[in-house]
């Protein structure tokens, strides 16, 4: 298990992600006393207790190369493309949309504006044409993607909920159907598919169906009730380990935990154990995307002049993603069981267990 996390050791782990990010072919670095970094936010806030936040918060670490940094927060998609216009107009160097959503305004705003820098996290980056259906897409030269292969961690998740499990039951639920958040409750089912296939057992997973690729969905990022109606139902089913990916909708289903004393949470994103502390006692583990250090690692870039279109990958090996520690849950978990988790972990990065 891995014994780092966003929050805790982001130095440590932005040194290897801008290690892993492709040098570009920028000829001169940006002052890093006149660079301006922002942060274009979805909606959910910068204090969602997970993926705003981890942005934010690499982008705050980014204060120590000198970088001045700030953010927009969207209330609904039509903020998008006006944030994006006030953060170009205030003359910032690098402008990161933060969202999947944001890529088609990151996109718009990359071409009218090829003198700024561009990122986009949870996108490739390129441009897919007006319907958005032309692959492999076009490069735009100031624009950076920002992916993850969550799956893979979460593969891990689904492989710990299913052994932690006492009911055979459990359960993942998602703010929308888009890649970003179906690609870690797809994973979870995987990793659940592979215990059972390991341990000759009959685990359960409500809420993703893999040959579909569809399952239980808030409808958004913001409706606490909903997400909370939805935690209920899967305990009333007899779920005892929940996995939301939802952002800070994992509050809801947290909570629901503690005081229906029926399951635990894993959180997303970032340490649920760290931003959402009154919580600690059932957050199982978390399931991590290193936002915040991708953001850290593209801000360096600007300031020292490396900035390329070339695309950043976080995985298990570079730490782009990983699990959190079980923190006051670890006492709970078989020594067996987290053996074998953090071995697999070993095994997806050397190929050996393929993650779809």
């Amino acid at each position: 298990m891995k014994k780092s996390f966003v929050n805790g050791s982001l130095k440590a782990i932005a040194t290897i992600a801008a290690l892993t990010l492709i040098a570009g072919c920028s000829s001169s670095s940006t002052n890093s006393a006149n660079a301006k970094a922002c942060l274009a936010l979805d909606t959910g806030g910068v204090d969602d207790k997970s993926f705003n936040a981890s942005a934010w918060a690499g982008a705050e670490e980014a204060k120590e190369l000198g970088a001045d940094v700030k953010y927009l927060a969207a209330t609904s998609d039509a903020d998008y493309a006006p944030n994006i216009k006030k953060l170009v107009d205030e003359g910032c160097n690098i402008v990161i949309g933060v969202g999947f959503l944001i890529n088609g305004a990151i996109v718009e705003a990359a071409k009218a504006n090829p003198e700024t820098k561009f990122a986009i996290v949870d996108q490739d980056g390129k441009d897919h044409g007006p319907a958005g259906d032309q692959y492999p897409g076009t490069v735009i030269e100031n624009l950076k993607g920002i992916e993850f292969a969550t799956n893979q961690a979460a593969f891990q998740a689904g492989y710990l909920a299913a052994g932690y499990s006492k009911t055979g039951k459990v359960a993942t639920y998602g703010g929308l159907n888009i890649p970003p958040v179906s690609i870690f409750m797809d994973g979870f089912a995987r990793g659940v598919a592979h215990y059972n296939t390991v341990k000759g057992k009959k685990v359960t997973v409500l809420g993703w169906d893999a040959a579909k690729k569809d399952g239980t969905f808030v409808g958004g990022f913001s409706d606490q009730a909903k997400a909370l109606q939805i935690s209920k139902n899967f305990e009333q089913q007899g779920a005892d380990v929940i996995f939301p990916v939802a952002g800070g909708l994992g509050s809801a289903t947290a909570n629901q935990s503690m005081t229906g004393k029926k399951s635990v949470t894993i959180w997303v994103d970032s340490d649920g154990y760290v931003q959402a502390p009154q919580f600690a006692s059932v957050i199982l583990t978390s399931v991590m995307k290193g936002v915040g250090t991708s953001v850290f690692a593209v801000i360096k870039e600007v300031i020292d002049g490396n900035f390329s279109p070339t695309n950043y990958l976080g995985t298990l090996e570079n730490q782009g993603t990983f699990l959190a520690p079980y923190h006051d849950l670890e006492s709970t978990v078989d020594a067996t069981l987290a053996a074998e988790v953090e071995q697999l972990g070993v095994d997806i990065s050397s190929g050996k267990i393929a993650v779809s």
